[in-house]
């Protein structure tokens, strides 16, 4: 499948994106080139394949890595509230936005 400009003319107006003239081949040939892709995989047989949740092996346990728990920056809480405009017993005070 590729598109026509017609067609990437009116891809842009529906997603209010504005394309110059001097820029509608090149997102044409961009777009034509992304459904080519698409068209490969959907040609891949994929008969007796069953769907995965993610992509290690079902056996595997599923751990993320992550950093070590550590404070990493300076307690900048006081700072923050003698800046502030308006702040009573460690909260920041706001107007009223709704009555």
């Amino acid at each position: 499948m590729s598109l026509t400009l017609d067609q990437v003319r009116r891809i842009a107006h529906l997603a209010r994106i504005e394309v110059s003239a001097e820029e509608i081949q090149g997102v044409m040939a961009r777009l034509n080139r992304v459904l080519a892709l698409i068209d490969q995989l959907q040609a891949v047989d994929t008969t007796g394949i069953e769907p995965m949740a993610h992509p290690l092996d079902a056996e595997a346990a599923v751990v993320q890595r992550r950093r070590p728990d550590q404070v990493t920056e300076r307690d900048q809480r006081e700072e923050f509230q003698r800046r502030a405009p308006a702040a009573e017993a460690g909260l920041y005070l706001v107007p009223k936005v709704i009555e």
